[in-house]
């Protein structure tokens, strides 16, 4: 999509402290700024999954030596401190670590990083700080570790509990080394996240019902169930997989949908479900159209200011990330949305909630009135893919199965020939 760059001419990408003219009236009003989380990127993982189009890059510890765990984190911290004019004084009320594979790096490292953190931001004092996972890299005692280092919930890539999909997936990991790592994130997490893939290639009904029932057996707070699908530049778009038909698909899905409803867990995104009070808060900030500051390498900024909604990205590969972010130019492209993609973005998120959105909170948090999206709502109801009241709107069960189709609705109109 089309962006309206902000910077003035002559300013590099990324430089960030011209707050006065991110300040200065534009064609938006945002009654109030939403809730701001931070998302920070650990792009290393010890093997690139075919499927994966993430900004994950593979470390060979024996060929490459340590991590550089020590030059990451201060070019994080200089990341960050770069960034703080964008919002200086706001509470950020969430902290989610991703990657690639964080859980390569040692507990003492996160440790440090969460100490960096609240060293330099307002956190709210019951932040919730997620790290991401996988059991490829558990030992014993490593999740207890985390905890201790300021973790708060642990989101594991289990992705199935079958050797043979496992290998498909090119995962690291086996079944037995998954439930081992689920076994010890239950006793020293009250709330973690389990990761499955359905659709797989090979997978039959059974063999995903299997997978399922495995999972629900740790009794898991919070569970993401995804559709594996096949990305553009990866190895699988390559040499795409023999992977199941929609019928069998949707199959799995209905199946999928009926065992966590029996499980206590409710669907409250298309691909979360959660037992009540651990729905995931920085996911859930994302879906309703909040801001998130992303720092590290390749990381995605969405950050809003009374008149406009920036984005930034981070340099992508590891080293020159690390390079530019110590000499204070961490950002490669920075661009403020055009107000005519705003409703589409708006959509793209928030219409991936079960319950939808409140009308009041589009015009807050795109500073556009409601007229920008009558269309669009008028169509979808027309459709029955979506239905509404004076206050809210939601995706109706057919939105849900053509959700892609409802948010569509809502993209920008062609531009005249």
């Amino acid at each position: 999509m089309a962006s309206i760059p902000i910077l003035p001419a002559g300013d590099p990408p990324g430089a960030t402290n011209d707050v006065m003219h991110l300040m200065r009236p534009g064609t938006l009003r945002l009654g109030a700024l939403p809730p701001l989380a931070l998302y920070i990127h650990l792009p290393w993982c010890l093997k690139k999954c075919p499927y994966c189009d993430f900004n994950s890059h593979e470390w060979q510890a024996g060929s490459e030596g340590a991590l550089p765990e020590r030059d990451y984190l201060a070019a994080l911290r200089a990341d960050l401190e770069a960034s703080l004019p964008l919002f200086w004084g706001r509470m950020v009320h969430s902290v989610f670590i991703g990657g690639g594979t964080p859980s390569l790096f040692s507990p003492d490292a996160i440790a440090q990083l969460i100490s960096d953190v609240r060293a330099r931001v307002k956190l709210e004092a019951d932040a919730e700080i997620t790290l991401e996972a996988n059991p490829g890299t558990f030992e014993t005692d490593r999740f207890k570790a985390f905890r201790q280092a300021g973790v708060t919930r642990l989101s594991v890539g289990v992705q199935s509990f079958d050797d043979r999909f496992l290998k498909a997936l090119g995962r690291v990991h086996d079944g037995a080394q998954a439930r081992a790592a689920l076994n010890e994130a239950a006793q020293h997490f009250e709330t973690f996240n389990l990761d499955l893939m359905y659709a797989l290639p090979g997978q039959t009904l059974d063999d995903c019902a299997r997978d399922v029932d495995t999972a629900l057996s740790f009794a898991p707070p919070h569970l993401s169930i995804y559709h594996l699908t096949i990305e553009p530049n990866t190895y699988f778009a390559k040499f795409p997989p023999a992977v199941p038909v929609d019928d069998d698909a949707y199959a799995m899905l209905d199946l999928i949908t009926e065992r966590t409803v029996q499980a206590g867990l409710s669907r409250y995104e298309v691909s979360a479900y959660a037992r009540p009070g651990h729905r995931c808060w920085h996911n859930l900030n994302y879906w309703q159209f909040g801001d998130y500051l992303g720092i590290g390498a390749g990381a995605h900024s969405k950050l809003s200011f009374p008149h406009r909604v920036l984005r930034q990205v981070r340099w992508r590969e590891p080293r020159l990330y690390m390079q530019q972010a110590l000499e204070g130019r961490p950002v490669t492209t920075e661009n403020e949305v055009a107000r005519a993609e705003l409703p589409f973005e708006f959509m793209l998120n928030a219409l991936r909630l079960r319950d939808g959105f409140e009308l009041a909170h589009f015009s807050e948090r795109t500073g556009l009135p409601l007229t920008a999206i009558q269309a669009g709502l008028a169509e979808g109801e027309r459709l029955g893919l979506l239905a509404r009241d004076l206050q809210r709107v939601w995706p109706t069960e057919r939105g849900f199965d053509f959700l892609s189709d409802l948010q569509a609705l809502f993209l920008p109109p062609e531009p005249a020939a």
